[in-house]
Order: structure tokens, then C-alpha cells, then sequence
């Protein structure tokens, strides 16, 4: 006689339609009154009744089962869409560029469950043979989020991308700073052009790109503040800057900067060539209140800043203006206020930084020890227009 099954035992049956074998499990009824049914399959019977058994053993060990299904590609998509509301815009773009570059081609068909460290560890190492490790690490870091992301939610019981390490990739090329003399050839031949002031202030003051991109005229005083105790000199408040959140980039980065006597210059120019482009721009005019805007009054991006840099540097001799990038401008003023004596403090306070820590690691090249200070070295350096004379 057959033995009856006991409670619990479940069944196993061929699937027709799908062409496996079905192994399931009673497990009793769920609050509702409804059956809880496990189930496995597989082309054979031994590979049914294995994947069941994995199944009941995470059922017991309370871990919900992942989706036999759902690839990287699922989850990067899944993160890139719903994981990073409130960045900035660039932010995002670079993020998905990223991915779906680096990510996505070579990991995106692998079933997420079926994810290995080895496979990441592949990856990564291929990667390194022509990424930097400043990329490697963004990448490492996005898919580490999204793999995340998916075990949040469910979809893979363990995150694998945590347990890689990012292995070290090529050198990337290295920001580099202008000496005096090369410098003083940019201030001389970027003038009488649309970034002359721009330049000038960049150079003299150290303010960011993103920093200068949105400086308004309201938070210029070209005249100072001769009437307050104690008198303010000509200076600029670096308030804001392009980000979504408009404020700079660090708490410390907010600062107000005097301005050398160049500068000044420059920005009575500025202001005056401005007009000009106000009154031919008529009605088409848009009116933000930017420094630094088009011919038409609208913000500047950072290929806008960058195209107008480079054209501005095409005839200073002795430079490749394509080997150049307006970020250079602030490790040049590093550069040139450590050659000066002027201190590491001093000069981490000029450019914003949380700490010297921060000017120490991003500028190292750049820095020099010694002793002085912002605006009233920047004079010593170069003087002042001899125009003013």
C-alpha cells in the first residue's frame, strides 16, 4: 500500500507549457486564510527538488526570495530613476553617463542573483586598464548604490559589489598652475577680449568657476564700504554658486574676498562693456543680474566658460591653450600666493576651503611653505595696471 504523504510534503508535477518539473510545498495558511505555497523548478526532477529546498531554507531563515529575473541592468535603471532625487543636474548626467557607459554594457545582462564578487572583480580590473581610479571608484561606488538599492527591496539576498575593492588605475592627467611669468603673458593677452575680467578675477581672487558663473552685481562693491567702522575696501561676496541648491560648495566656502587693484579694473570694464550689450541686445535682452553673462544676458555654462578661456589663451605665447582649463586659474593663485610667503591658513581661508587638510590634498604641487596675504599680495605680484598710472 502507498504511503500518503504527511502535511507539508507538497508535490511534484511537469509543467507542460514551461517544459520543467514543479516541486512545491504546503506550508499552511497565512493570516488571511490563504495557502503559503513554495515552489521550485527545473528542468530535471533533482533540480526542482533543489531550488525548493533553497527556497524553504530562506523562507525559514525569514529572507524574502529574490526574483530569478531581475539582471543589474534592472537594478542601475531601477536606482538611476528613483535613488537619486535631489541632486544636481549635472550630477545626475555624469551619474548616468557613468553607468550606462561602464556599468550597463558589461554587468547588465548578468541575472542580479547570479552576481559574484569574482565577476566584479573581473570587471574592475578591466576597467583599470584605461579608467582612472578616481573613475573606477565612481563606478564601483554607483553600483555598489544600486545593488544596494535592489536589496532593499528585495531583489538579491546579499550585496557582492561591497565585499570588492577598487584596484588602482592609470594616472589620470594632473591639474597644473601657471608661473609668474606665464600668468602675467594671460592677464596681457586675454585683454580686450569677452573673458578679460573674468580671467582677472579668477586668477587674483581664486574664486571657483561655478563661484564666478554666478556672481551677481549685488554682490560687488567696487567702491567699498568707506563710511563703515572699519572701512570696507573694494571686495566681492562670494555667496552662491551654479549648484541646484544655489549656495557655495561648503559652509566655509561662503566668503567675502577684498579685491586687488586689477580686479577692480577689470570690473568697472565689465561693467561698462556690459551696458554695451544690454543696449545691442534691445528686447532680447535677459536680465539675471550676472556678471559674467552671454551677449544676451544669460548664464554661462561651464562649456560656454571653458570654449571663451580657451579662445581668450589661442595667442599668448608659450601656451597650448587646449592643455588649459579655467579651474587652473585658482591652483595658479595657490601657486603664486605660496611662492609669495603667503600661509598655507591664509590661503585655504582665500580659497574656501573646510580646512588646510583640503588645500593640502587637492594642491599639493602648489603649495610651498612660507608667509603674507590675498589681495594686498596679489598687488605686490603684479602690480597695478600701468593703465592707472
Amino acid at each position: 500500500m502507498a504511503l500518503r504523504r504527511s502535511r507539508g510534503d507538497g508535490g511534484l508535477h511537469w509543467d507542460e507549457n514551461r517544459q520543467r518539473w514543479i516541486a512545491t510545498a504546503n506550508l499552511g495558511f497565512d493570516p488571511s486564510g490563504k495557502p503559503i505555497v513554495k515552489r521550485g523548478s527545473g528542468k530535471t526532477k533533482t533540480e526542482a527538488k533543489n531550488k525548493l529546498k533553497e527556497v524553504l531554507r530562506d523562507h525559514e531563515d525569514g529572507l524574502a526570495i529574490a526574483p530569478t529575473n531581475y539582471t543589474v541592468k534592472d537594478a542601475v535603471n531601477d536606482w538611476l530613476a528613483y535613488g537619486l532625487a535631489g541632486l544636481d543636474p549635472s550630477t545626475l548626467a555624469t551619474t548616468t553617463l557613468l553607468t550606462e557607459k561602464h556599468v550597463i554594457p558589461s554587468l547588465g545582462a548578468r541575472k542580479l542573483r547570479d552576481l559574484s564578487a569574482e565577476d566584479v572583480d573581473r570587471w574592475l580590473a578591466t576597467k583599470a586598464q584605461t579608467l582612472s581610479t578616481r573613475t573606477l571608484q565612481a563606478i564601483h561606488s554607483h553600483l555598489n548604490r544600486a545593488v544596494k538599492r535592489a536589496m532593499a527591496r528585495d531583489k538579491v539576498k546579499r550585496n557582492v559589489v561591497e565585499l570588492c575593492s577598487v584596484p588602482q588605475g592609470q594616472a589620470g592627467r594632473p591639474s597644473k598652475a601657471l608661473t609668474f611669468a606665464q600668468a602675467d603673458a594671460v592677464l596681457r593677452g586675454a585683454e580686450g577680449t569677452s573673458m578679460h575680467a573674468y580671467i582677472v578675477l579668477a586668477l587674483l581672487t581664486g574664486a571657483r568657476t561655478e563661484e564666478l558663473r554666478a556672481l551677481t552685481w549685488d554682490h560687488v562693491f567696487l567702491k567699498g564700504k568707506p563710511d563703515a567702522d572699519p572701512p570696507q575696501p573694494p571686495h566681492i561676496a562670494v555667496w552662491r554658486s551654479v549648484r541646484k541648491s544655489g549656495d557655495t560648495k561648503t559652509r566655509k566656502s561662503r566668503r567675502t574676498l577684498a579685491l586687488p587693484a586689477r580686479c577692480v579694473d577689470a570690473l568697472w570694464q565689465q561693467f561698462e562693456d556690459q551696458g554695451w550689450d544690454r543696449l545691442a541686445a534691445d528686447e532680447k535682452w535677459e536680465e539675471h543680474g550676472l556678471v559674467f553673462s552671454s551677449a544676451v544676458g544669460k548664464p554661462l555654462d561651464a562649456a560656454n566658460v571653458r570654449r571663451a578661456f580657451r579662445q581668450a589663451l589661442k595667442d599668448v605665447d608659450g601656451l597650448d591653450a587646449d592643455e588649459w582649463t579655467p579651474r587652473e586659474l585658482r591652483h595658479s593663485f595657490v601657486s603664486l600666493l605660496s611662492d609669495r610667503g603667503v600661509p598655507l591658513e591664509v590661503i585655504s581661508r582665500l580659497v574656501g576651503h573646510s580646512g588646510t587638510a583640503v588645500t593640502e590634498e587637492f594642491y599639493r604641487k602648489q603649495i610651498r611653505p612660507v608667509i603674507q596675504t590675498g589681495a594686498g599680495a596679489m598687488d605686490g605680484i603684479f602690480g597695478t595696471d600701468p593703465r592707472r598710472l
